[in-house]
């Protein structure tokens, strides 16, 4: 934008009056009117006392290429063409050489053979149809015979490059307007004509298209037209900033932009600022109402169609209102007739066409839906929205390839529009394509789902597929937002799947959660009673469960305790004092180790897993357990059996006086069964660390007293 900033404001508004002037002359009403509008826009840059371009005055520019002998003519055919007597225009200066009447003699006849086509198309012919063209053919030859003989200026050599646009010869008709616009860059009406004829942004950049500054109005309708909406919004901020604040087409054309990029609000700001302007202005009313007809605010748009009425009731804008009133009614039938109203008076109004292919898709009418979407594509064929319509009628009627071919060529019109990917990969899906439906899901997802339905299909196919881990995980993401979730029962259906997998799960806590969610929905609402049942069945089945296996442990930790208290009973019984005497007759009490044998065999009865030998309370028992120990040492346990070698140390038993012989015999039969016990243990020599753990609590002590 350089070159725009660089060029001075008054410079910019002289050349939008000389276009002006120019273009009235010869009768290019559209473009006299942007230029006009433009120009005012610029009221606060004063030029006005400024010395005239080229010492010529203001007068003499408005006759400028008229010659004084054709004056006359050339005011007669101004003001037929002004009336739209068209052939009585082409007639008054048909004799006329100069270049001004020599234009509007062939622009008037140009303008004569449209009107006639247009009246005779009906509503079921083609647009386009070779008949309807043949008139044209004449005008044609006349053409290119003047631009052979170079007799064709600036504005000539556009009037040709329409008629060849008209036949289809677009490589030719947009070299014919490429050099119009070096020639006149003013020429607004040739931006027009060449914009529908460039499909990309690469073609656009490679245009010569010199370096006026009004390149810049062409590039930013242009990257509308492609729907390249956030380069378009730059260069129109752009021009707002070097000047041109107040201009009323830079304004429209921004709320164009967010419309186009669906920030409804902010588009029906711009336009309320623009009827509070301007407030009998309806171009692009009817994008308007096509904002108030999202929002459906039915009580603005009842307001806008009144005074679209009152201004003017034969403007196709206004009757795409009405039909849009109508329409938010649903009443589809009114206002089908409104909008075939508009295209008797415009046949190639784009809206009307596209619209009445709603309202008969609304009525479940097909083909006429199919067909009013076919005008719209003759008409504009980068109407994504046409595309689109023909994609959803072709899929109602289960022809499923075609709409995918329609489908795709609307996602190459808004390749970053979500609803284009999500109908691509629906299509997909139907055609069981399930890989390639996945890619569209989740590019619909990166791109910004508008619908907030993407997510919820690509779960639904990864559950169709088998795969519930992902679709687990798609629900959850899904679910996570549910206000961004416009069908409420996807969403419900989104948190039953998710109940029942995580009770599958065990997982009753989050199960439960999800479950409640669906009691708000009146479809969902006995499943999900019927899923807290069970989950509550199931956790009372788990409390008994675990209050069970808890009564087990604790019946196993009592037996063993007291398992253990009658050992420790036997241990402290076992310990006894045995005296004697020395031969000095003196009392003495000694502490010797006599025959302590420790066998540890693993007993399936015990809880503990081990076995001590114990010493018995008395001698006799003393014995008794000692033989039972010899018997039991025999047992195959070798590996588990550990025996301790007891030292014998002989000790003498002496009497007293008044000791009877029966204390003497007792002591006898106890030295017996120690020297036998001996022998029995002593096959197996202990290490030292059994030792220890003998003498700890294994052996027995027998204490020696005298006894008087």
């Amino acid at each position: 934008m350089q070159e725009l900033f660089s060029v001075p404001m008054s410079d910019v508004k002289k050349e939008l009056r000389r276009g002006v002037i120019e273009c009235s002359k010869r009768g290019l009403l559209h473009t006299t009117k942007w230029l006009a509008e433009m120009h005012h826009g610029l009221s606060d840059v004063h030029i006005d006392n400024a010395p005239p371009d080229d010492d010529r005055s203001f007068s003499e520019c408005q006759l400028e290429g008229i010659a004084p002998a054709e004056y006359s003519a050339y005011f007669l055919a101004k003001s037929y063409y002004d009336v739209r007597e068209y052939d009585r225009a082409a007639h008054a200066v048909r004799n006329c050489e100069s270049d001004v009447p020599r234009f509007l003699h062939l622009y008037s006849t140009y303008m004569a053979k449209e009107k006639r086509r247009l009246d005779s198309t009906t509503d079921q012919a083609n647009l386009n149809e070779p008949n309807q063209m043949r008139d044209l053919t004449d005008l044609l030859a006349t053409l290119r015979s003047e631009y052979g003989r170079s007799r064709l200026d600036g504005y000539g050599i556009y009037l040709y490059g329409v008629v060849l646009k008209a036949l289809n010869l677009n490589q030719a008709a947009e070299q014919m307007l490429l050099n119009a616009i070096s020639l006149v860059p003013m020429l607004w009406s040739a931006y027009l004509e060449l914009s529908p004829l460039i499909m990309e942004k690469k073609k656009l950049l490679s245009l010569q298209l010199g370096k006026h500054w009004m390149r810049h109005f062409f590039m930013a309708h242009t990257y509308l037209e492609l729907y390249l909406n956030d380069d378009g919004l730059k260069i129109f901020e752009d021009l707002q900033a070097a000047g041109f604040s107040k201009s009323i087409y830079i304004t429209s054309q921004m709320a164009l932009v967010y419309h186009n990029k669906r920030d409804v609000d902010k588009a029906i700001e711009l336009f309320q600022a623009l009827l509070e302007n301007d407030p009998y202005r309806l171009d692009n009313v009817d994008t308007y109402s096509n904002l108030l007809f999202v929002k459906e605010m039915k009580t603005e748009m009842a307001q806008l169609a009144h005074k679209a009425v009152s201004i003017n009731k034969y403007r196709p804008e206004t009757c795409c209102v009405i039909g849009n009133y109508y329409s938010i009614r649903c009443d589809h039938q009114v206002a089908i007739s409104y909008f075939q109203r508009a295209l008797k008076l415009n046949p190639k109004y784009l809206a009307a066409w596209t619209l009445m292919g709603h309202e008969f898709m609304e009525l479940k009418n097909t083909n006429a839906a199919i067909q009013s979407y076919r005008k719209a594509v003759e008409v504009n064929k980068r109407d994504y929205r046409a595309w689109y319509g023909l994609g959803q009628a072709y899929e109602i009627i289960k022809m499923h390839y075609y709409s995918l071919y329609y489908f795709k060529i609307a996602h190459q019109l808004r390749p970053y529009d979500s609803r284009m990917l999500v109908a691509l990969g629906e299509t997909y899906e139907k055609l069981e394509k399930c890989e390639n439906a996945v890619k569209c899901y989740w590019k619909a997802c990166d791109v910004g789902d508008i619908e907030g339905i993407a997510m919820y299909k690509l779960a639904s196919l990864h559950e169709k597929l088998g795969d519930h881990e992902t679709a687990v995980h798609c629900y959850l993401l899904y679910c996570e937002d549910e206000r961004a979730a416009t069908d409420k029962q996807s969403l419900y259906q989104g948190f039953m799947t998710l109940a029942n997998y995580y009770e599958k799960k065990g997982d009753y806590e989050r199960a439960a959660c999800y479950a409640y969610k669906c009691l708000d929905s009146d479809d969902r609402k006995n499943e999900a009673k019927a899923l807290l049942k069970t989950i509550d069945w199931r956790r009372s089945a788990e409390e008994k469960k675990k209050k069970s296996s808890t009564t087990t442990t604790m019946a196993n930790a009592e037996t063993s305790s007291e398992e253990e208290m009658e050992w420790e009973q036997l241990d402290a019984r076992a310990r006894g004092p045995f005296t004697s005497r020395d031969d000095g007759g003196q009392t003495t009490t000694t502490t010797t180790t006599t025959a302590a044998t420790a066998t540890a065999t693993t007993s399936s009865s015990s809880s503990t897993g081990s076995t001590s030998s114990r010493q018995p309370r008395t001698v006799a028992e003393g014995v008794r357990r000692a033989q039972s120990g010899q018997r039991s040492s025999t047992a195959p346990a070798a590996n588990s059996t550990t025996t301790a070698t007891a030292t014998t140390t002989r000790f003498t038993l002496e009497a007293p006086a008044t000791s009877s012989t029966s204390a003497a015999a007792s002591a006898a039969a106890v030295a017996a069964a120690l020297d036998e016990t001996t022998t029995s243990a002593a096959e197996v020599t202990p290490t030292s660390s059994e030792q220890q753990a003998n003498n700890d609590g294994s052996s027995m002590e027998i204490s020696s007293v005298s006894i008087d």
